[in-house]
């Protein structure tokens, strides 16, 4: 049964507008999660084609369920989206008029206690997008050196007190494995110091961290936009909706590479490079959620746009 992914799309009047859609196009949705955003590019297709990707299984089945009724306009693919290549390939599809990518974790996977995403509930450290894959947070929670935890929480989470909290879980590890959400998120909030805990709650930025590494979410996202654009028609369009930092700066200099063309260093008087600018900045700043979306949707409040265009 496919499971409940009512949770509106954020932005999504806005990424629909920034694909600018032709009906005969073939669309990719890297992140088809429920199908929200999926249902509304294939909507305004009539010969063309969307393809709806997700990792994961759950997903998959409540995409499928909600695209149905739109035929086959739809083909839903059970893949990372960093096999997007692979997977026009196997569809014998060679170039595409535009791909959208929702990055981060969603809403349902939060709602669903026992995949391990939430601090705010006790579960089994899993955190896996892709259920397939053998590591999981149990894993990088138990094995990793205190070193490689220092370096994840501070680089994925920004965690200021990664030092103190690394050594904290190596230390309480030695006694007995650390299993569960609930263990993990009180050994954070007891290796911070009493004022740090204030304002939010003190394991989110750790517990981000830890699913970013679980599923290898930063490294794919570049190389992604890149093979996308190799498959992509002249006019065809990628617009990507960011949830943090991290991502959106790897986005924005993704793009801003792409566009810029030449890479000679700036002391030569001429390019001798040749390259040539392959994409058009149509945000030159990211697109943000209105106050009608921030009041109606609070997963909308981080969230950032940004869309380039094939020339």
């Amino acid at each position: 049964m496919a499971q409940n992914f009512s949770h509106r799309s954020v932005l999504l009047d806005e990424s629909i507008e920034g694909l600018r859609i032709r009906p005969d196009g073939i669309y990719v949705d890297g992140t088809a999660g429920g199908g929200g955003h999926s249902y509304e590019i294939a909507s305004r297709l009539t010969t063309g084609t969307l393809i709806a990707i997700d990792r994961d299984e759950a997903a998959i089945a409540a995409a499928g369920e909600r695209l149905a009724p739109l035929g086959d306009r739809v083909r839903v693919v059970r893949s990372n989206f960093s096999d997007i290549t692979a997977v026009l390939d196997q569809l014998g599809i060679a170039e595409i008029d535009g791909l959208l990518l929702d990055l981060g974790v969603s809403s349902h996977q939060f709602d669903e206690a026992e995949r391990g995403f939430s601090y705010r509930s006790d579960a089994p450290l899993d955190m896996r997008m892709d259920r397939r894959q053998e590591k999981s947070a149990y894993d990088v929670v138990n094995t990793y050196s205190e070193e490689a935890l220092r370096r994840i929480l501070f680089e994925y989470g920004e965690e200021r007190f990664a030092p103190r909290i690394a050594a904290r879980i190596v230390k309480e590890r030695e006694r007995e494995p650390i299993k569960t959400t609930y263990e993990l998120s009180e050994l954070i909030k007891s290796a911070m110091p009493a004022a740090a805990r204030d304002g939010g709650h003190p394991a989110k930025r750790s517990f981000q961290a830890i699913r970013i590494e679980v599923n290898g979410e930063l490294d794919v996202i570049a190389p992604t936009i890149e093979h996308a654009i190799s498959r992509m028609k002249m006019g065809g369009r990628i617009a990507i909706i960011t949830f943090h930092s991290l991502e959106d700066r790897i986005v924005k200099q993704a793009f801003a590479k792409l566009a810029a063309g030449c890479t000679c260093p700036k002391s030569l008087p001429v390019c001798v490079c040749g390259n040539k600018p392959k994409v058009r900045l149509l945000t030159k700043k990211p697109v943000l959620p209105g106050e009608k979306e921030l009041l109606e949707n609070p997963r909308a409040h981080s969230a950032k746009l940004r869309v380039i265009e094939k020339i």
